[in-house]
């Protein structure tokens, strides 16, 4: 009769060592898990929030800027009503007639200050100017006291008119000495200070509101 053979037991130890495996896996999935799904996950939610917290902030502004319109509507409204203010730019539809009327205000500004307008221009506006500008040049013939009293005339004027350039040249001959002669005494000219002695030239602008 044979006996069976009697297969060693494992021992302790090996035991302990195979559920310490065994548990290690199992940790490992969740961990894994967590690393390769859970925390880009969480990374895209952080991102999230912050965009949500800027459109936030970006809502109340713009709440903000609209709660300011109407006030803003009320003032635009009566700086447009204001007559003061639209006194200070010409009223003319267009630059054409806008450069007309600047002609005819400066014109009435030389005559009365007793000079001779010898020549006006009307210069080319400059493109995309705002509010925009009408230019002339004019070139007059006076006394430097008329010219004074010409920018003076023209600092007071309303509409604003602005000088951009000035351009004087003078026209008085100087005085040749006279040679004396035996007893006789020598004698100048007199000298006549209030004639047209100088030729000016004047570069003048002002703003206009066209139709607005």
């Amino acid at each position: 009769m044979s006996v069976p053979a009697i297969r060693p037991q494992p021992s302790g130890g090996r035991r302990r060592a195979a559920c310490l495996l065994a548990w290690a896996l199992l940790l490992l999935v969740p961990v894994g898990f967590g690393f390769g799904v859970v925390w880009p996950w969480l990374e895209h939610m952080a991102l999230r929030d912050n965009d949500i917290a800027s459109a936030r902030d970006q809502l109340v502004r713009y709440q903000r800027l609209v709660a300011t319109l109407p006030s803003l509507r009320a003032e635009l409204e009566a700086v447009n009503n204001n007559q003061d203010f639209k006194a200070f730019y010409f009223a003319a539809q267009t630059p054409a007639l806008a450069g007309a009327t600047l002609q005819q205000n400066v014109q009435d500004i030389v005559k009365a200050a007793g000079s001779r307008l010898v020549s006006t221009q009307i210069l080319p506006p400059t493109p995309n100017e705002q509010p925009p500008a009408v230019r002339i040049r004019i070139q007059l013939q006076g006394s430097t006291a008329q010219l004074f009293e010409i920018l003076y005339q023209l600092e007071q004027s309303r509409p604003f008119l602005f000088v951009d350039q000035v351009s004087i040249r003078s026209m008085a001959q100087p005085e040749r000495p006279v040679v004396p002669e035996r007893n006789r005494q020598s004698r100048r000219p007199p000298s006549r200070p209030d004639t047209e002695d100088l030729t000016v030239r004047l570069d003048i602008f002002g703003y206009t509101l066209g139709g607005a």
